[in-house]
């Protein structure tokens, strides 16, 4: 439980800690109140934001419908809406007293994934083969719930709110496209959220350090000579070259790599070969790989073509190797994290509130925002009690809707709670 981490381990000092929010208890009190009642009067809309949602879902980068949606949501809260930043993406400028210069973003992701759902929910999908499987439906929910609370109490807030609705972010492009044409300009912090199906609704869980992993692409084309596959002799088979790559770079992970900080590299496409008695002149395999710390990340390329020279040169082969570097490891900021973690303590129990202790290898490219400014992401439970909870991307997947408003009243109030930190984040 989030009692259990110790603040040095948080990086921040016991006095940090225990005065974090001492000055400002009567009045983060009444607006924890507000909060948790516009929230709760919201409720029922933001019920049929999600339902909308996910009838109409959109793969990346073709969220036109959505965009448009979220844009006249937040039209009607009286934000400032810049559409079509990043392709597909939306802005919402919510401005406060601006006592404070301090901007703090909310970032959501808007898009579905290329999954024929099998739920058997009256508000399942109507657009054949896209589903929102992996609850980005709630994530826009909880942003503009969050955007609609907050706007009713712009007159407390010290600072400004940027919301970015994200595009595209299953194909780890959308945070760049938007980092691009200048959607962070001025940001000091970012939050964001994402829903995880084996915490149950009603809790959320943070993490301090590393959230996800960071995550490349790869794609290797084995290049011998064709023959017969009577006489293999004769020529050189890249599909048995190909085997042995495979083998030797799974096997290699475990002698070679610090066992304490993972890699995970994963053929999952592989094609070769033209006719069963031919030996294949070609393998071409694309896969990912997946790392936790920077160091193990920098010389990943290296270290995998080492290992493909050294088998394709004893056997007369030759070999591309594309590496394409992804997005990297999410890491949470402490500061921001502890402000997640203290504020769903208080907004929602500290019974309810949980610290990962260990991160995801799934990636995310939220951690390109992280690249311009800290932040932090947490996980919000959408598990359903009593229920089988399917895992995301599962075309059964589905989430507990009680838990867009604990993330509605957890964003809000920490976003409320940011400008009353002691010292910047």
């Amino acid at each position: 439980m989030g009692s259990e981490t110790s603040v040095e381990a948080k990086g921040l000092t016991p006095l940090q800690d225990a005065f974090q929010f001492q000055f400002f208890r009567p009045i983060l009190d009444l607006m924890l109140s507000q909060i948790q009642e516009l929230a709760t009067s919201l409720a029922p809309r933001l019920i049929e934001i999600r339902r909308h949602l996910h009838l109409h879902p959109e793969l990346s980068g073709q969220e036109h419908q959505t965009s448009a949606y979220v844009a006249g949501v937040l039209s009607s809260c009286g934000l400032k809406v810049r559409e079509g930043v990043g392709k597909t993406g939306v802005i919402g400028d919510l401005t406060g007293q601006e006592t404070d210069p301090r901007r703090l973003a909310i970032r959501t992701d808007m898009d579905a994934l290329p999954i024929q759902e099998r739920t058997a929910l009256e508000f399942a999908s109507r657009n054949a083969g896209v589903m929102h499987a992996c609850g980005h439906d709630i994530h826009t929910t909880v942003g503009l719930g969050t955007a609609m609370v907050l706007a009713e109490l712009r007159s407390h807030l010290p600072g400004s709110v940027r919301f970015l609705f994200q595009p595209a972010e299953e194909i780890a492009q959308g945070a760049g496209w938007m980092i691009a044409d200048g959607a962070i300009d001025g940001i000091n912090a970012f939050l964001s959220v994402h829903v995880f199906p084996s915490i149950p609704a009603g809790s959320i869980a943070v993490r301090y350090g590393s959230l996800t992993a960071a995550a490349d692409n790869l794609e290797l084309t084995i290049i011998g000579e064709s023959g017969h596959g009577a006489r293999p002799h004769e020529a050189i088979d890249a599909i048995w070259i190909a085997a042995q790559v495979i083998t030797t770079l799974q096997q290699a992970i475990s002698r070679t790599h610090n066992p304490l900080r993972p890699v995970v590299l994963t053929v999952g496409q592989i094609s070769g070969g033209r006719a069963p008695n031919v030996i294949a002149d070609q393998v071409v395999m694309k896969g990912t790989v997946r790392s936790l710390h920077p160091e193990t990340h920098a010389r990943l390329p290296e270290w995998i073509e080492d290992i493909v020279a050294g088998i394709c040169k004893p056997y007369g082969a030759r070999y591309h190797l594309n590496y394409e570097r992804g997005v990297p490891s999410v890491h949470n900021d402490p500061r921001l994290t502890q402000l997640l973690e203290r504020s769903a303590q208080e907004a929602l129990g500290v019974e309810r509130v949980s610290v990962l202790p260990e991160p995801s290898l799934g990636a995310e490219d939220f951690a390109l925002f992280l690249e311009h400014a800290p932040g932090s992401m947490f996980r919000l439970g959408v598990g359903r009690k009593g229920q089988v909870n399917h895992p995301l991307h599962h075309p059964q997947f589905e989430a507990d809707e009680s838990a867009i408003l604990t993330g509605v009243v957890t964003m809000a109030y920490s976003a409320y709670n940011y400008w009353q930190q002691a010292n910047e984040a």
